[in-house]
């Protein structure tokens, strides 16, 4: 049931919709992997309530992160309100967690496809020390994930 409300936001409904297709288009890659060439560019806000990144990756990225799902992930867990995946990063594997309303930019440069996205309570977020774990070693062999920038893939 919708909660009562005075008027409705369109602005707020939109939004809601393009996380749900980020969540299906997870769901895909969690299902049967990544389709041909696909891959998601995903820049989130680190400092959001509810991601858990390890305590090293929130000093080196105290507000945004962007992460790269192409060939180098594992155990890609997707739930209806977040995600976890495997990386590495500078060769130590991590799981991280990122909420979809943590969640600011999503591309798949394949498909040519990218969204903008405006976090739902980005007035009451704040960086909070009990969502930064330490990292989660795994006993795999995943390669090293790379942190890039964006930027190239952005409108001008």
């Amino acid at each position: 049931m919708v909660d009562y409300v005075d008027e409705i936001d369109y602005d707020l409904l939109v939004q809601k919709s393009l996380r749900n297709v980020i969540y299906y288009a997870l769901k895909i890659a969690e299902d049967q992997g990544l389709p041909g060439e696909n891959h998601f560019y995903i820049t989130f806000r680190t400092n959001f309530p509810g991601t858990i990144i390890s305590k090293n990756l929130k000093i080196q990225y105290p507000d945004l992160m962007t992460i790269v799902l192409q060939n180098q992930f594992e155990n890609l867990t997707v739930r209806h309100n977040n995600f976890s995946v495997d990386l590495s990063f500078g060769g130590i594997p991590q799981t991280i967690t990122i909420p979809y309303e943590a969640i600011t930019y999503f591309a798949d440069p394949y498909a040519k496809f990218g969204l903008s996205l405006t976090p739902e309570n980005e007035d009451d977020y704040a960086t909070q020390d009990e969502q930064i774990a330490e990292p989660h070693t795994h006993n795999n062999s995943a390669q090293n994930a790379e942190v890039i920038s964006i930027d190239q893939y952005r409108k001008k």
